[in-house]
């Protein structure tokens, strides 16, 4: 597995323990899967012993009963005994053996012996039954000695149902038996299936085509435990279906005697489901465990892991608001952990020194950078006052000069003024600058018929680096205008151009002959960084283009 692909410490955690834990659920599912098909496996085996077993004691007892009639008929046949002494003779032996009710011996001369403990049970009513059983078609025999052509039926003589086997004997060469009939009471081979067990999860009946419950286990008037359709088992079968009471019941069916006689058990199915209960158990019982198991371990890596990491991470996340901050170190810390806590920490003290010692030399900075231009500013206003007082011993072009110096000597002061206003270096409004060096302009370098005046639309600022060029370059257009034409008035034009630039441009009333900049002026625009968007021609002195990013 690369662990790679997970970011995280928890995910990382987290797809081992499912590593580990999806074999071993997948083993515990097999395991318990294997369990429960061997528990429905053995079940099923068991209630096919169950059938098999009633299948036998039944094949059992009406070969008993075939052996039994036969031996009794060719006992009679060789004794000899007439139509006076057969009837006496077979009731002594029916009281005797009990749940025998009467019985019928034909012989291959003609002879007809008849007995009955059941006045109902007449000799024509015996004729009678032979005939019927007779008509039908045998019954397949089983392992065993052949025992010749045998039907097993049931008659209802009256009220009362009685098991009839009849024994058909091909005609021997002396005259033996032919055909014999025995009669006998249900309760005989009911008490073959009643074994005195509790008949709640076992049901058992013994099912003819024809005839059908024969015997059954338990009382034989509930049979709602029955199918609601019969089905006749070719050797074998099991299924589950509605029974008479509408429950579904699992059957399993076993044929006995061909082509009639089949039994059916119903099954109690309180075993199948515990063993699905079982399956269930032992499926949830391992997989719950593994998610206990992986809960648990997570909330392990969060406790003693996580959480001491998340410290960490929010002390360090938290140093750009509160230098004060440390990653917290408890008792219950592991010692690795601990550890990278305790390099933080020692860290971050370290870097406060640091900042610390870079704030104060930040802030001596500050203040000898502030003293500097202070001054600064009071040495240009030193300069300015002492060109005034000059300018007053000379005149013409000497005092002109004097006065140009004094103005650009003011650019510095007043850009020094603005920038450190508040006790700090800051930008410098233009309006504001502009204004204030146009008003020097006007004291300074007019004569009385000319008039310079501004007209700025903007808030934009710049640092003093480029507010001082930019005074320069106003005041040498200007100086250079009002020197070479008499009565001229100009106006300072500023505006926006964008949020980002803006426009300087100088305009007369009037048109005048221009002259060349000094070379000095290309050094200003690039201190700029001004682009020149008009030429100087007709009224126009000049616009430039600048930047400010504000």
């Amino acid at each position: 597995m690369r662990l790679r692909r997970f970011s995280t410490v928890r995910t990382r955690l987290l797809a081992v323990l499912v590593a580990i834990a999806v074999p071993i659920a997948c083993a515990s599912t097999f395991a318990a899967y294997a369990t429960y098909r061997s528990a429905v496996v053995a079940i099923e085996a068991a209630q096919a012993r169950a059938v098999d077993d009633f299948a036998v004691r039944t094949r059992v007892w009406y070969r008993g009963t075939s052996r039994a009639l036969l031996a009794f008929g060719t006992m009679a046949s060789e004794l000899g005994l007439d139509a006076a002494g057969c009837p006496d003779a077979g009731a002594k032996a029916m009281e005797r053996a009990g749940g025998f009710r009467a019985f019928l011996l034909r012989h291959a001369d003609g002879r007809v012996c008849t007995g009955s403990l059941d006045a109902a049970l007449t000799s024509e009513a015996l004729e009678g039954i032979v005939r019927q059983l007779a008509g039908r078609p045998s019954t397949g025999m089983w392992n065993g000695a052949d025992l010749g052509r045998m039907r097993y039926d049931q008659v209802t003589v009256g009220a009362q149902r009685y098991l009839a086997v009849l024994a058909s004997v091909p005609p021997s060469a002396n005259g033996g038996l032919q055909q014999a009939l025995v009669l006998t009471a249900p309760e005989l081979l009911e008490n073959v299936f009643d074994l005195g067990e509790d008949g709640q999860a076992l049901n058992v009946a013994l099912i003819g085509r024809a005839a059908g419950v024969i015997a059954s286990r338990g009382d034989s008037r509930d049979l709602s435990w029955l199918p609601r359709t019969d089905r006749m088992p070719e050797t074998f079968a099991r299924w589950v279906a509605p029974n008479r009471a509408g429950e579904d019941s699992a059957f399993v069916a076993r044929m006995v005697a061909e082509p009639d006689f089949y039994i059916v058990a119903s099954f109690d199915e309180r075993p199948v489901e515990a063993a699905r209960l079982q399956f269930i158990v032992l499926l949830l019982a391992p997989l719950l465990t593994l998610a206990l198991l992986c809960l648990v371990c997570m909330r392990a890596i969060d406790k003693h892991c996580l959480r001491w990491l998340r410290g960490i991470e929010a002390a360090a996340r938290s140093r750009t608001s509160n230098n004060r901050v440390r990653a917290s170190v408890g008792e219950g810390m592991p010692s690795d952990i601990r550890s990278v806590a305790e390099a933080f920490n020692g860290m971050v003290e370290e870097q406060e020194i640091r900042q610390r010692r870079l704030q104060t030399a930040l802030d001596d900075n500050r203040f000898l950078v502030r003293e500097l231009h202070h001054r600064v500013k009071n040495s240009l206003q030193v300069v300015q006052s002492y060109i005034g007082l000059s300018k007053r011993d000379h005149r013409d072009e000497a005092r002109l000069a004097l006065a140009d110096a004094e103005c650009r000597v003011h650019v510095l002061s007043a850009a020094y003024r603005f920038t450190l206003a508040d006790g700090e270096m800051q930008p410098v409004r233009v309006d504001l600058f502009l204004d204030d060096v146009v008003t020097m302009i006007s004291n300074l370098i007019r004569s009385r018929d000319q008039w310079v005046a501004s007209r700025i639309e903007t808030a934009a600022s710049l640092s003093v680096d480029r507010i001082i060029p930019l005074g320069f370059l106003v005041a040498d257009v200007a100086s250079r205008a009002l020197r070479s034409t008499p009565g001229l008035r100009i106006v300072v034009e500023v505006v926006d151009v964008d949020a980002s630039a803006i426009e300087v441009g100088l305009v007369a009333d009037r048109d005048i002959q221009h002259s060349a900049p000094p070379r000095l002026f290309a050094g200003l625009l690039t201190q700029i960084e001004a682009v020149q968007t008009q030429e100087p021609q007709g009224r126009s002195l000049g616009r430039w283009r600048i930047a400010h990013g504000s």
